[in-house]
Order: structure tokens, then C-alpha cells, then sequence
């Protein structure tokens, strides 16, 4: 394929982008209060944010190959952790929030339904985008069916998004606590390189409401085999890695002596 092609889809990423962040600042202008209804957008804008960017990421992995999607995702990740704030535009950090008792169960299902309403609805600028047919790569993309990108048995692909998410997590974590230097590009690293590892096997999601955005209803798994990879699977590896990063074991690990001494302390 041309570098004209893979121009455009640069292009139209960048404008996803800069199209968001633009809408942060409108909402913060707009919309003084405090309280949850800006909190709410805030993760509208990120999941639609998100969710369009990935859109095109997949025309870039099925015509550039895996390396340049890597690529692309990992310079995504760096700069949506320095704009976001404290949207996630993923379901699963805020279960984990509730099972830490730093929010309550109201909140978390109104901020996962803030998300996967941006992040679905998000697919009809993407597919006019496409239906324009700038770059030969998006030729018959707008109206085709979508394939699975599950691989593998759907109990296996719950682990591998399960197991992922449980170590992206944990990285995150540990990250968090050490504050090393050059953190989000590490922790952008992490988990550029677990999604490419998961890439060929349940497609490395590795977040509920993104998988449902790109893949509900697609040809080669049931609703049900969906809920269970990509949102059973997932949350469960989140919520899993708040008792496991707590293991003195695993602390020793990840943080070292000191780190688990502060925490028995």
C-alpha cells in the first residue's frame, strides 16, 4: 500500500484528536458545575475519542502490518494519558474504584454507560469518513461486515484478555507507586507490547467497552461468547489485580523490599 494511504489515516487520527481535545475545552466552558454530568462527558469524549482512533487502526494493521499498528498505538496511549485527566473510557477502572470504596456503584454504571454510548455512536463519523474513500485502504469499508478477531476458543480468549489485563494493571500500578521517569512511556509500552502479544489470539483489547465498539456483533462469536472474552474476562483480570498487587510476594517483585514493607507498615 501507498504512504499516501497510510498519510490519510495519520491524518484522520490526529483530527480525532484534535477534535476531542477541542470538545474538552468547549465542555469545561460550558459546563461550570461540579459534580458528575462533566465527569460524564469527559469520559464521552475520551471513549469517542478512543474508539475512532482504533476504528482506523485496524485499516492500518490489515494493510501496514502489525508493526506500524504498534507503533501508532503506542504514540496514541502517550498522548491520551497526558490529556484525558481523569477519564479512562474503560468500564473496568472504575469497578475497581468501587471494590477500593473510592466511588460508589451509581457512579461506575453511569460512567460505563457515558462510555459505551461515545464510543458505539463514534462509528458513524468513522464509517462516513470511510464512505468518502480518500485512501484506496478504505475502498468498501464504510458498509462491510465485520469478522471476529477472536482466534481462539471463548474461554481461552477470557483468560488471554483476563491474564493481559491482570498484568497491564499491575503495571500500571506499580508504576503509579514508583513514579519512575519516562512513567507513561513505559507504562504505554507495557501495553502497546501485551496487545500486540494478544494480537492473534482474542485480538488485545483488553477493554470492554472498545471491544464492543469495534466488534459487537460481528461475524465469528455470539453475543454471549463476546460478554464473556471481552467483558467478563477483562473486568475480571481488573479486579483481580487489586488483592494480587497487595501479595508482599508480589510487592517484593514490583516494588522491592521497600515497598513491601510500607504497605505491611
Amino acid at each position: 500500500m501507498s504512504t499516501t494511504a497510510l498519510g490519510v489515516s495519520v491524518l484522520f487520527m490526529v483530527g480525532c484528536c484534535a477534535i476531542a481535545q477541542i470538545a474538552r475545552v468547549v465542555s469545561r466552558r460550558v459546563v461550570t458545575r461540579e459534580g458528575l454530568v462533566p465527569i460524564l462527558i469527559n469520559e464521552a469524549i475520551a471513549a469517542a475519542e478512543l474508539c475512532a482512533c482504533c476504528f482506523e487502526l485496524i485499516i492500518v494493521a490489515d494493510n501496514f502490518g502489525v508493526s506500524m499498528y504498534a507503533v501508532c498505538l503506542f504514540l496514541l496511549t502517550i498522548w491520551w494519558g497526558r490529556v484525558w485527566g481523569d477519564a479512562s473510557a474503560c468500564p473496568y477502572t472504575h469497578m475497581e474504584d468501587v471494590v477500593e470504596g473510592r466511588t460508589s456503584f451509581k457512579e461506575m454504571a453511569l460512567r460505563s454507560w457515558a462510555e459505551l454510548m461515545g464510543g458505539c455512536c463514534v462509528y458513524r463519523v468513522v464509517q462516513l469518513f470511510w464512505w468518502l474513500e480518500l485512501a484506496e485502504t478504505h475502498r468498501g469499508r464504510a458498509f462491510e461486515a465485520c469478522n471476529a478477531d477472536l482466534q481462539v476458543s471463548p474461554y481461552l480468549g477470557a483468560v488471554i484478555e483476563g491474564v493481559a489485563t491482570l498484568l497491564c494493571r499491575l503495571a500500571s500500578k506499580t508504576i503509579s507507586e514508583k513514579e519512575p521517569r519516562f512513567g507513561s512511556y513505559i507504562d504505554s509500552f507495557i501495553g502497546t507490547s501485551l496487545v500486540v502479544a494478544a494480537f492473534n489470539f482474542s485480538g488485545g483489547y483488553f477493554n470492554p467497552v472498545l471491544a464492543t465498539a469495534l466488534k459487537w456483533g460481528c461475524r465469528g462469536h455470539s453475543h454471549l461468547e463476546h460478554i464473556i472474552v471481552y467483558w467478563i474476562g477483562a473486568c475480571a483480570g481488573a479486579v483481580l489485580s487489586i488483592p494480587v498487587f497487595r501479595m508482599p510476594a508480589v510487592r517484593r517483585i514490583l516494588l522491592g523490599e521497600e515497598g513491601s514493607k510500607s504497605k505491611q507498615e
